[in-house]
């Protein structure tokens, strides 16, 4: 799948950043640079119905930051993978062809809950017309910089993709085991990935790590915590 990317530095190993539903790149605004600090050429795709359409871009990039690129295969043979959410589960069905050396699954939706309490379309699609102090009331650690990227990104999202995710609500979209040395970071709690859940994987061979006092969207909620849960990873 070809993919509009975002990419942070120009070091010897890659990292390959997969954002969660309503998102796109510019989630990973601190990742990227913290990534490429230590050596790491940092890719951040664009999925399908989100910042990635042409002509539009994110607008006001500085020089000397991410350099925006036309729709690319994601690498394969990245030194790290990174997914949020939608993200993990995204990476989870793709890592046997990207075939990273490390893959992070952060807070993954690798579970879409049936019933009046789980995954429903229309909840998602609602969050086109969240104004910003009901964003801020959602996630109250976030830097104020993060809000406005997430007014600009759910503006730009496209609510059809919410609906094509309803195939999977109910089913068994549990990894039966790493493909590669896996880590599973999580929230606090975690509403995705239950203590049970987490018992499992780590049965599986998954290695789990939880940010403690963080929310869903655990690389904004807490970026120090998040790094700090990557140790030995990055």
């Amino acid at each position: 799948m070809r993919l509009h990317t975002t990419t942070w530095g120009s070091g010897d190993r890659t990292a390959l950043l997969v954002h969660g539903i309503m998102a796109d790149h510019r989630t990973w605004r601190r990742v990227g640079p913290a990534l490429a600090e230590r050596g790491y050429r940092v890719i951040a795709v664009d999925l399908r119905g989100t910042g990635e359409r042409p002509g539009r871009g994110p607008g006001g990039v500085p020089p000397g930051g991410p350099r925006r690129r036309p729709r690319r295969d994601p690498p394969a043979g990245a030194e790290l993978a990174i997914g949020h959410s939608l993200g993990g589960l995204v990476l989870a069905r793709a890592v046997e062809r990207l075939a990273p050396a490390r893959a992070v699954y952060s807070d993954p939706a690798w579970h879409l809950a049936a019933g009046p309490c789980g995954y429903r379309a229309e909840l998602f699609v609602r969050g086109k017309s969240m104004t910003r102090e009901q964003i801020r009331g959602f996630n109250p650690h976030w830097p104020e910089e993060d809000v406005d990227i997430e007014m600009a990104s759910v503006r730009d999202w496209d609510e059809r993709t919410a609906h094509g995710l309803t195939p999977f609500v109910g089913a068994d979209l549990w990894p039966a085991r790493p493909v590669v040395p896996s880590l599973v970071t999580l929230a606090d709690p975690s509403v995705l990935v239950r203590p049970e859940h987490a018992r499992m994987l780590a049965g599986r061979g998954f290695e789990l790590r939880t940010v403690k006092g963080a929310g869903h969207t655990v690389h904004r909620d807490d970026f120090d915590g998040f790094v700090s849960a990557l140790e030995g990873w990055i």
